[in-house]
């Protein structure tokens, strides 16, 4: 499929491109952990539809489940970790005037993309 990317955590696809908002289906596998990161250009809206992610959200973190979703402003520095054997699937809504992947400040990643 033309539209799903694969990252060391899982993957990801896009769903819908549309004017100044993209959604995405973020699939995590078990023990997942995706980069310590924050975005110049756009805020993000999470909503888990499987699984139990433990999301960093600046100082917090957040266990969450199916159901329920979060917010990630502008600017706010934020990750998503699987610690449990069941896959996580989270769909986001990427807001801002620019969507792309280059839009990444890391901090800490496992998989040395810092």
């Amino acid at each position: 499929k033309k539209n799903v990317f694969y990252r060391p955590w899982g993957r990801y696809t896009n769903l819908f491109n549309g004017k100044e908002f993209l959604i995405k289906e973020l699939y995590v596998k078990s023990k997942g952990i995706l980069s310590l990161q924050k975005h110049f250009h756009r805020s993000e809206h999470w909503l888990i539809t499987q699984g139990k992610p433990k999301i960093t959200l600046n100082k917090k973190i957040y266990f969450k489940k199916p159901e329920e979703s979060i917010f990630i402003p502008l600017g706010a520095i934020h990750r998503i970790e699987n610690p449990y054997k069941k896959p996580v699937k989270i769909i986001e809504a990427q807001l801002g005037s620019i969507l792309r992947e280059t839009d990444i400040v890391r901090y800490q990643d496992i998989y040395n993309r810092v």
